[in-house]
């Protein structure tokens, strides 16, 4: 662990479990806290090749807007206990971890956000439907992932998220890859649909920005517009921001004109109510 104290020491990786990928980078404005904080969730459709370095960019640039970043690992398809439901419990536990660090960073945890690109879009906004998932979903394997613990989020947002796995897997996104997470498709193992997918847990309770640009080719914007609809539909608080040609990757180069569109929304989202 990095004193976060000592100068020249901007970023702390610290371990949220006993794991050797249970940890996150924590960066820290300059200006003194309490900081609102930012959990930032890489993509790669669950897949161990692609990793938390995907989000450097974006947790440097939140940071230097004043937001604590907490930029998670987690394990993934092809690592020992990644998929289900290993993956899941992953960024459950990282975020909950937050309220041992809460006092020594001074982090405020009333002002927590989730940010997730592409897959981990999905796991974004599964996390702000968490802390009511044993009231939502009943069945043997809601023990596996539901807890009273759960610490509440004040929003959520997706970049070009799966946040519908049932349609994720319709449309075979990533050669199959919702199939490989949950191991089967939603008439196989129903219930893992259920409690994994944020488009089944609908209505969150919690603020959504979903991000999507119109020419992504490896998360197609209808998957926000069919899950913006529904979201609505139910009465949740959402904004579904479509950007005109961009593509899949554009939405985590911190040069962008997309991320510059973002980060203002995610900065909004995480000022105080």
């Amino acid at each position: 662990m990095t004193d976060p104290s000592s100068p020249g020491a901007p970023v702390m990786r610290l371990s949220y479990g006993p794991l050797p990928l249970h940890f996150g980078e924590l960066r820290l404005p300059s200006a003194p806290g309490p900081h609102a904080v930012a959990v930032l969730i890489h993509g790669g459709f669950w897949r161990n090749p692609y990793d938390l370095s995907l989000m450097h960019g974006l947790a440097e640039d939140l940071t230097a807007h004043g937001l604590a970043t907490w930029n998670i690992e987690y394990r993934r398809l092809g690592d020992d206990g990644g998929g289900w439901p290993g993956t899941l419990q992953d960024v459950a536990q990282a975020v909950d971890a937050l309220r041992q660090m809460a006092g020594s960073y001074h982090l405020d945890l009333e002002r927590l956000v989730s940010v997730g690109h592409s897959a981990g879009g999905q796991l974004a906004l599964w996390l702000a439907a968490r802390p009511r998932l044993g009231q939502r979903v009943a069945g043997p394997e809601r023990a596996l992932l539901a807890s009273e613990e759960a610490l509440p989020l004040q929003g959520a947002v997706s970049l070009a998220g799966v946040i519908d796995l049932e349609a994720g897997w319709r449309r075979h996104l990533g050669r199959d890859a919702v199939s490989e997470l949950l191991g089967g498709g939603p008439d196989d193992v129903p219930e893992r649909y259920h409690l994994a997918s944020p488009a089944a847990l609908l209505p969150l309770g919690v603020p959504q920005i979903l991000i999507h640009g119109t020419a992504d080719d490896r998360v197609p914007v209808e998957i926000s517009r069919d899950y913006a609809a529904r979201a609505c539909a139910v009465g949740d608080q959402l904004t579904l921001v479509e950007l005109s040609g961009v593509d899949h990757f554009a939405l985590i180069d911190p040069h962008s004109s997309a991320w510059q569109t973002t980060r203002e929304l995610v900065l909004s989202l995480s000022r105080r109510s």
